[in-house]
């Protein structure tokens, strides 16, 4: 049970982090955001609890193909924030257009034989 909290601690300490960082600049927050953390510590975590490589490389490689559809993210949330959308409909439409890119990626690898 300490693992876990140690676990949660340790990420929610880097997330809220970034996100006091990024009050003060924008850059280094999206320098810290942009380095993949979750993705590493999820890695470092799913090690530490099965010490299985296979499992690592599995994730790896689904994390790669998977970063694609996430940029759409990033692409629409500007572009309905300039708009004159309201942050959290611009937010949830994002949510939207990157949950349906990755229901695309997943059917697309799948028809090239690529299992995620």
């Amino acid at each position: 049970m300490n693992y876990y909290i140690l676990k949660i601690v340790i990420t929610t300490i880097l997330i809220v982090a970034i996100s006091e960082i990024s009050k003060r600049s924008s850059l280094i927050g999206a320098i810290l955001a942009s380095v993949p953390l979750v993705s590493v510590l999820a890695m470092v975590w799913l090690y530490q609890d099965t010490k299985d490589i296979n499992k690592i490389n599995e994730l790896s490689v689904s994390i790669f193909w998977l970063v694609l559809p996430s940029l759409a993210l990033f692409i629409s949330l500007p572009i309905l924030l300039k708009q004159g959308l309201n942050f959290y409909l611009s937010l949830i439409i994002s949510i939207g257009v990157t949950a349906t890119c990755y229901y695309l990626m997943v059917k697309i690898l799948n028809y090239f034989g690529i299992s995620l």
